[in-house]
């Protein structure tokens, strides 16, 4: 990271503090001590038998490189993947359907959810969506603006809307910094949230309620969800 990078993060760490929110405690999660999130995809991959893959969001291919699946697409518009686009031009263009989509593009909640609902239209009917980066463990994780090198963006209040809707079961899987998971069926436990104002969420309320905001399962418990 060069220095420009550095007092870009700086600046946006302030404003964050000053305008946005001012929160000091963390989540105690070691995910040093879970599955990675290619781990937890091909554990699925085989599970369901499932054949068709695609990734939003590759980079240096990380992932992409480690999924064993017959039929891989990798979407990017800078590097890594199959396909050098945007994710919502991929979408745009795609006539093909997959069994599995992970999405781990540009971790903001409006980008998100565009990836969620354009997904779901490309889905075969016992697919899955998996979405990384669910569970920042403190605040400086989650700022808009970027703030610092790692960081899983503000995610998580894609999911928390997600688990509001009827025609999708959505959970998060506690594994390598989050992973979601969304089924393409009725809603088993429906969130009644009284602020519907999901990008105005707060981290504080996050930290206080995220077992339950987020729906989280340990890795034993997937299997039994998929099935």
């Amino acid at each position: 990271m060069n220095y420009i990078q550095r007092k870009i993060y700086k600046i946006n760490y302030l404003f964050n503090k000053v305008f946005k929110e001012n929160f000091n405690q963390k989540l105690d999660i070691n995910w040093s001590q879970t599955s990675t999130r290619y781990s937890v995809i091909n554990k699925i991959i085989k599970h369901k038998k499932y054949k068709k893959y695609l990734e939003i969001g590759c980079f240096q291919d990380e992932t992409f490189n480690n999924i064993s699946a017959d039929y891989k697409v990798g979407v990017d518009p800078v590097s890594g993947g199959t396909i050098r686009k945007t994710s919502d031009n991929f979408f745009l263009d795609n006539k093909d359907f997959f069994d599995l989509v992970f999405i781990d593009g540009l971790h903001r909640y409006k980008q998100v959810k565009k990836d969620i609902f354009n997904s779901l239209k490309f889905i075969n009917s016992d697919g899955v969506i998996l979405l990384h980066d669910c569970l920042p463990l403190k605040l400086r994780d989650q700022m808009v603006p970027r703030s610092h090198e790692h960081w899983n963006g503000d995610t998580w209040k894609a999911i928390v809307e997600a688990r509001t809707f009827d025609y999708i079961d959505t959970y998060t899987i506690l594994a390598d910094q989050g992973i979601g998971l969304i089924i393409k069926r009725k809603n088993r436990n429906i969130l009644k949230i009284e602020n519907n104002n999901f990008i105005k969420l707060k981290f504080s309320d996050y930290f206080n309620n995220h077992k339950d905001l987020m729906n989280t399962v340990n890795e034993n418990e997937i299997f039994s969800l998929l099935d």
